[in-house]
């Protein structure tokens, strides 16, 4: 596994698609750990993330669209807001447009989610990062 972390590429695997989607599943790593993009269609993506345990996403919110994210594995420790939260196993939480969140894994096995993003546009570049450990905040 620590040799799959160093690789600093992203892969693609074409998926079935349908008239409704543009469906394909690449990989992107990070350094907390990675996403998977399953699916995504008009409005939507659909998006496994794991993170490494004792790493976190940044501080950050977006513009454009609000996210859902359903714990698979691990625990999840989420600020939402001014709330904060562990989610386990089975548990979900949202999380409103334009609001600051950050996502974490406190606990020593990686954490599974999957995330699934609604909004008028969903690029990766609708992120406003506000305290990021890995040094991506815009000055």
């Amino acid at each position: 596994m620590a040799q799959l972390q160093e690789i600093s590429h992203v892969s693609a695997v074409a998926l079935p698609t349908s008239a409704a989607t543009n469906a394909v599943a690449a990989t992107e790593l990070r350094p907390w750990g990675s996403f998977t993009i399953l699916e995504e269609g008009r409005g939507y993506k659909i998006k496994r993330i794991e993170v490494k345990p004792g790493h976190r996403l940044s501080l950050q919110m977006h513009h454009h669209r609000s996210e859902h994210w359903i714990v698979v594995s691990g625990t999840a420790k989420v600020t939402c807001g001014e709330e904060e939260i562990m989610l386990g196993s089975n548990q979900s939480t949202y999380v409103p447009q334009c609001t600051n969140h950050r996502l974490e894994n406190p606990g020593v096995i990686p954490l599974v989610l999957i995330e699934v993003q609604n909004g008028e546009y969903l690029g990766e570049d609708d992120i406003v990062r506000f305290q990021d450990d890995y040094a991506r905040t815009k000055k």
